[in-house]
């Protein structure tokens, strides 16, 4: 059942959405060459909880960390680690949920780290503009295929592939709400859109192939080709004049 949000409900949301982009944009001065996965989970896990607010994904469905730190072929979900350190030439998808007063807010950055090559840093574009193209189709009367649509056009127009294991989501009182928001399909398709709908839009974009497989510790998803990914979330509200961006500062 999709659950259309009061304008209350969705000021709720949009206060958790507002520690997740606070978060997410410290680290992009936090983030750097040498540091370990692990130490980033420390920061982020006591930066959500001086504001009050509980990580989301501790726990969720018996994930183990505050946060998923994917870099180079990791596609998502990568477990914090004190042996997994940042190089100069990585990129780092790094995908964030908090629940402040009993809602949801969830976003993704991808950061390349120190000096990194050309290829690389148009895979992360592409992926931020994916999203892009894909909320201007997330208009109250659309279906959230137009969504979908708009962003594996881009997607493919530019060489790369999007992941079809994962998807995006609706979000609220639970992390993952319907209806399902996959980043390919063809227009026209699947529940319409109405102003009060929440949504995490999330294009997960390989350099290769769309194909994706799970390691050994169940959680952390990697390119099958080995190439590199790059991930960008944010949640957002259908409004009257369009799509609210809510985990942007």
């Amino acid at each position: 059942m999709i659950i259309v949000k009061s304008q209350s409900e969705i000021k709720k949301i949009a206060a958790a959405c507002r520690i997740v982009a606070e978060i997410l944009e410290s680290l992009k001065d936090f983030v750097r060459a040498g540091i370990s996965t692990a130490e980033i989970e420390t920061y982020v896990d006591r930066e959500i909880r001086k504001r009050d607010a509980i990580p989301a994904f501790r726990g969720y469905r018996g994930y183990p960390s505050s946060v998923c730190i994917s870099v180079n072929d990791q596609v998502v979900h990568g477990i914090p680690s004190r042996t997994i350190r940042l190089q100069s030439g990585d990129i780092v998808s790094i995908d964030l949920g908090v629940i402040l007063d009993g809602f949801y807010g969830d976003a993704a950055i991808t950061i390349p780290i120190g000096n990194v090559g050309p290829d690389a840093l148009r895979l992360i574009r592409v992926t931020e503009d994916a999203f892009h193209r894909g909320i201007q189709k997330a208009v109250a009367g659309n279906r959230v295929s137009d969504i979908s649509a708009a962003i594996q056009g881009h997607v493919e127009s530019n060489g790369f592939s999007v992941v079809r294991a994962f998807v995006g989501h609706g979000i609220g009182r639970s992390l993952h709400e319907e209806p399902q928001v996959p980043n390919f399909g063809k227009p026209g398709q699947g529940p319409r859109l109405k102003e009060g709908m929440t949504l995490a839009v999330e294009p997960m974009v390989n350099a290769g192939g769309p194909d994706i497989k799970i390691l050994d510790d169940g959680w952390t998803a990697v390119t099958a080709d080995g190439s590199l990914s790059a991930h960008f979330e944010h949640t957002i509200a259908i409004t009257k004049n369009g799509a609210e961006i809510l985990t942007k500062l």
